[in-house]
């Protein structure tokens, strides 16, 4: 799933590759992933990229008085081209919609049988209803205003710092790492963080995430991928050492997803009770 640097580097990579350019032509092969109807999407045809930027994980891309703003979920990805086919992609395929400019252009695809990709095209960011509903960014968030954000939270860490009406930005990778930079349980309760544990998460938060992003902004998109698996050190490396303690990495997963984290750095050497091994074993 792109998640905060991921979706910066992918505005800075158009911002670099796009920007100034006419779009001439703008289709959808997905009729579920518009959510807009006005104006037509094939408005854009004629328009010059002004601005790529993000809003928690969406990308917003600026044309005019018009944001297209994308959400690529869990599958979704915005795959580049220097030279696009003049044969315009197939509905109901993996490519759900391709934006052509004068050098080059996008499609935005997604992996698996789950669709979860939205594309909007409005005058305003905040007509999209994900975007108005997002929580202070994971990057604008200063020691006094991350305690503010998890006051009060009777959830699980791990389930608050990805809620985007809390904090926007974080998801299931990030908040692996995050966790286990600051030696935090995924399971500890948010609003219960003692002064010491509220300092470890604050320099995680901005340690993981702004290396994150050095790593991957200026790199091809093709790549970004790549780049992200490459800096982890618990997040999916289930049976793995732990690059910190050398313990192994465990996993809870759950009906859809699964996150990972290592015993001895971040739960005092205990396995946290892994759901789908409890029913497999009744």
């Amino acid at each position: 799933m792109p998640e905060l640097p991921e979706v910066t580097a992918l505005a800075a990579f158009l911002r670099e590759h796009a920007g100034g350019q006419q779009v001439t032509s703008a289709v959808i092969t997905s009729l579920n992933v518009l959510t807009t109807y006005d104006p037509p999407f094939s408005t854009l045809v004629g328009r010059t990229l002004d601005d790529a930027t993000r809003h928690g994980k969406f990308l917003d891309l600026t044309f005019g008085d018009l944001h297209l703003v994308l959400h690529l979920a869990r599958a979704g990805w915005l795959r580049w081209t220097d030279a696009p086919s003049a044969k315009p992609p197939r509905m109901g395929g993996p490519i759900h919609l391709r934006v052509v400019f004068t050098n080059g252009g996008f499609d935005i695809t997604e992996a698996g049988t789950k669709k979860s990709v939205t594309a909007a095209l409005v005058h305003d960011p905040q007509e999209v209803l994900g975007v108005a509903r997002l929580g202070p960014d994971a990057m604008s968030l200063d020691r006094r205003s991350l305690e503010t954000a998890l006051a009060g939270q009777t959830g699980r860490l791990k389930n608050v710092i990805v809620d985007q009406k809390i904090i926007a930005g974080i998801g299931n990778a990030y908040s692996d790492e995050i966790l286990h930079a600051a030696r935090l349980s995924p399971f500890a309760t948010a609003g219960k963080l003692t002064s010491d544990q509220l300092d470890a998460l604050y320099e995680a938060v901005a340690e993981i995430l702004t290396d994150a992003m050095v790593r991957s902004v200026g790199g091809e998109a093709a790549r970004l991928k790549g780049e992200k698996r490459s800096g982890l050190r618990v997040h999916a490396r289930t049976g793995l050492p732990c690059p910190v303690c050398g313990d192994t990495v465990a996993e809870v997963s759950f009906a859809d997803r699964s996150f990972q984290y290592c015993p001895t750095c971040q739960t005092g050497g205990r396995k946290l009770a892994d759901r789908r091994m409890s029913r497999l074993l009744r």
